[in-house]
């Protein structure tokens, strides 16, 4: 017997880790002395298995074996050993996040940029961040790494996903190359995961994700008429099924604490069933169809530094005459756990809550035109540009954005604890980096420096004329031209202001928070074609 992938690092304390695996057969996995027998779901097997009594700020070497028979580390395979670094209170944090990651091969042509050749994807940078800390010492290894949706590319298919599915079934039927089900969304995050780089990148940092819309099909939830047309196929109930059953495998248990995981019914369930196959469809097909039937959204403390990350896809409300980005007693759940004392706070959301001024405004039009401000007619026109320019981030869901600038500002000012010394919105999505300063009204009394930080891609760059679009995005005149749209159809401005802190960046890239106590600093670092380097794109002291 054999790992497929793995081992994940996923949850990691101060005393506590969890390491998750997949299988080829049935049997226990044993990592430092604790066991854990796998489950099974449809022909996979499964394992997390939690590590305890590990003391703070340690540096823990492990192995993997498969019924006492030692398959990780794999000993051909010329990289450090994997370990478990567990989190001290007072020690400095250092955190990378990106999004947008296809699975292409780091060969020729795959590592050219699109110039070169129409498949060149440029240098995936976690594959340089790997390499990197392959000579580096652990000490400048980042401590955790936040995964900010499109893990998996399920309406994009690589070639090698594209020769699995045609093998498998008639293509010429809708979805056509796309993912159908289950067994092809196994397919799709052993081909992310499998890389021997990559492989051990996640063996040795501890990983946090949340999905985005790629992860599931394009501009996924994105309004209710969109919606509908989507359920009206003859496939998108196994899709959908499928994603998110396949989410709650491969991505969401590894979110959560021990406690946590000892608390889920549903994990216990499946982890007694014969077969969970049909308990997660179930729950999935639920989780899709009710609003609050299932919370993605999970929190976590990093020391002095409170992390939240925020499902922004998948428990949208899309309601005639409300749209949010999520239920009232989630977004209740995420304002009681922004509330207490901390040295920073950061929100995770797959999709930035501030873009270029420009932008925003636009959405925000985009929003009042299709909920009929203009008339039916405009909104059925506005429903068919939202879809085709993807105006579906939080400019675009007013009452969610406006409730998430009043908890930046209650939360710098001093209404809800302490403030921060910063607040930082982490976000991917839009396929370039920058990072955004907040500011509130005088009277607020803010204390706090809040900021916007997006980092995308990790491996799927724009081409020149996306950039040229999103540069111009950023532009004065855009901002002009949209606030003067969003003003003609009565959207009134954002109750808080901000402004790019330098120019926006391209190519594929990854960000890094270092905190230390309450300083903190950001930079992005890209790749280049041809290059397996990173080199400093950004540099920010935020606090």
């Amino acid at each position: 017997m054999n790992l497929i992938i793995g081992p994940l690092l996923r949850y990691v304390g101060e005393h506590e880790a969890t390491i998750w695996v997949e299988t080829d057969e049935p049997c226990e996995v044993e990592v430092l002395g604790r066991r854990e027998r796998t489950f099974h779901v449809e022909g996979h097997h499964y394992a997390l298995v939690v590590v305890d009594d590990l003391e703070p700020g340690s540096t823990t070497e492990y192995e993997v074996a498969l019924d006492g028979k030692v398959r990780w580390p794999d000993p051909k395979l010329d990289f450090p050993p994997s370990v478990i670094r567990t989190l001290h209170p007072g020690s400095p944090l250092k955190l990378s996040f990106g999004s947008c990651r296809v699975s292409v091969p780091h060969d020729a042509p795959y590592n050219l940029g699109a110039n070169d050749d129409k498949r060149g994807r440029e240098v995936d940078a976690l594959y340089a961040l790997a390499l990197r800390m392959r000579e580096g010492p652990v000490a400048t290894w980042p401590a955790m790494l936040m995964l900010l949706g499109d893990q998996v590319y399920a309406d994009e298919v690589s070639p090698r996903a594209k020769d699995f599915i045609t093998s498998r079934r008639d293509v010429s039927e809708p979805p056509g190359e796309q993912v159908a089900d289950f067994e092809e969304y196994t397919r799709l995050y052993w081909e992310s995961w499998e890389d021997p780089v990559f492989r051990w990148l996640l063996s040795t940092v501890s990983t946090s994700m949340i999905f985005d819309d790629h992860d599931v099909h394009d501009d996924w939830n994105t309004s209710k008429a969109w919606l509908e047309e989507a359920r009206a196929t003859s496939w998108w109930d196994e899709r959908i099924v499928s994603a998110l059953m396949s989410y709650w495998i491969y991505q969401h248990i590894g979110n959560l604490s021990p406690r946590e995981l000892r608390e889920s019914e549903l994990f216990t369930q499946v982890k007694a069933a014969d077969d969970a196959g049909p308990l997660l469809r179930r729950f999935a097909f639920n989780a899709d169809r009710r609003s609050g039937a299932m919370r993605w959204s999970y929190c976590r403390d990093l020391g002095g530094t409170r992390l939240i990350v925020m499902d922004s896809r998948a428990g949208r409300v899309l309601d005639d005459g409300r749209r949010c980005m999520m239920n009232d007693s989630e977004w209740d759940w995420i304002v009681e756990r922004a509330t207490g004392d901390f040295d920073h706070l950061l929100l995770a959301t797959s999709l930035p809550a501030l873009l270029a001024p420009g932008m925003q405004y636009v959405e925000a039009w985009s929003e009042a035109i299709c909920d009929g401000r203009w008339g039916k007619a405009a909104a059925r026109a506005g429903e068919k540009i939202r879809q085709a320019v993807d105006l579906e981030h939080w400019g675009a869901f007013g009452e969610s954005f406006e409730k998430l600038a009043l908890l930046l500002e209650e939360v710098a000012s001093g209404k809800r604890g302490r403030p921060p010394a910063s607040i930082v919105l982490l976000s991917g999505d839009v396929h370039h980096a920058y990072l955004a300063e907040v500011a509130f009204r005088r009277e607020a009394g803010a204390q706090s420096a809040v900021y916007q930080a997006v980092c995308s891609p990790v491996r799927n760059p724009l081409g020149t004329p996306e950039r040229a679009f999103m540069r111009a995005a950023a532009s004065k005149p855009t901002a002009i031209v949209g606030r003067a749209l969003a003003h003609a159809a009565g959207v009134r401005d954002p109750s808080i202001r901000w402004r790019f802190t330098g120019d926006q960046t391209f190519d594929n890239q990854i960000a890094t928070l270092d905190v230390d106590g309450r300083e903190a600093s950001m930079q992005i670092e890209k790749t280049t074609v041809g290059s397996s380097e990173l080199e400093q794109s950004l540099q920010r002291q935020l606090a």
